[in-house]
């Protein structure tokens, strides 16, 4: 009996999102740093390496060689479409409808690529969530060079604002307002907890436009180190008497805490 149209194509559509936000099968166990890769849990310890990791050789140092003009960002939005709205949400704000059973949920990349350097990027897209227990996979092998760079211009675009997404699994666009919620629920959450104390999280709701502001408006120098891009940020700030050592100090603790207890994406 010959199946309906609309089923063949619901099960195409299926396997398409599930290959694209799967595991690789392929993949050598013994690479793995954590053993929830398989289950694409990640644990608060992964949760640390996220944010805090050290890019490793190759992709150290690198810088985007194609400028964000409209040609990539047109490129780069069409292999984005294809590949990574199906987790990472139409508008990069990890909230695609592949996502939604996975844990961790996707990235809010549009958001986050604002305070990420081109290295980090490069890599993440590369070699995917092997090495923090994620299921993203590794696009080194499907995507070319100019394809991933392209990918990077057109994620950071969409975290700008320069560009709208296409419509095609939804989700929402990155806002302001949408990214202050989110971090008032996050900070309430860690002082029920007992994570934080009401001053801490104040404190940190204050300083952290300030920090976001100062690493967004000096990316390519601060990935110049080979410290993550968060600590740089803030001796950077230190020492142009931005922020007091004392104060730095304080929000890196703050921040880590929130990583260590999962709160924070």
């Amino acid at each position: 009996m010959k199946k309906p149209l609309w089923i063949s194509v619901s099960i195409l559509l299926i396997a398409f999102i599930l290959g694209a936000c799967g595991t690789q099968n392929n993949a050598d166990p013994s690479t793995n740093s954590s053993n929830d890769t398989d289950t694409g849990m990640m644990n608060n310890e992964g949760m640390m390496r996220f944010h805090m990791a050290t890019i490793p050789d190759p992709y150290a140092g690198l810088e985007n060689p194609i400028p964000p003009d409209e040609e990539s960002i047109a490129r780069g939005q069409d292999i984005y479409a294809v590949n990574c709205a199906t987790c990472h949400g139409d508008g990069g704000m990890g909230d695609g409808p592949a996502g939604a059973a996975l844990d961790p949920p996707p990235a809010p990349v549009a958001h986050t690529s604002q305070m990420m350097s081109d290295a980090y990027m490069f890599w993440r897209i590369s070699e995917g969530g092997r090495d923090f227990g994620t299921t993203m996979i590794s696009f080194a092998g499907t995507l070319t060079e100019q394809d991933r760079w392209d990918v990077v211009n057109y994620i950071r675009a969409l975290g700008s604002n320069e560009v709208m997404p296409i419509e095609q699994f939804g989700g929402q666009v990155n806002d302001p307002a949408i990214q202050a919620t989110q971090q008032a629920e996050m900070l309430s959450a860690a002082v029920t907890q007992e994570i934080l104390t009401q001053e801490e999280a104040d404190f940190f709701a204050t300083m952290h436009p300030t920090i976001d502001e100062f690493i967004q408006n000096n990316r390519a120098e601060l990935s110049d180190t080979n410290k993550p891009i968060m600590e740089s940020g803030l001796d950077a700030m230190i020492a142009q008497s931005i922020i007091t050592d004392e104060e730095g100090s304080q929000f890196l603790d703050i921040h880590n805490r929130l990583l260590d207890a999962g709160l924070m994406r």
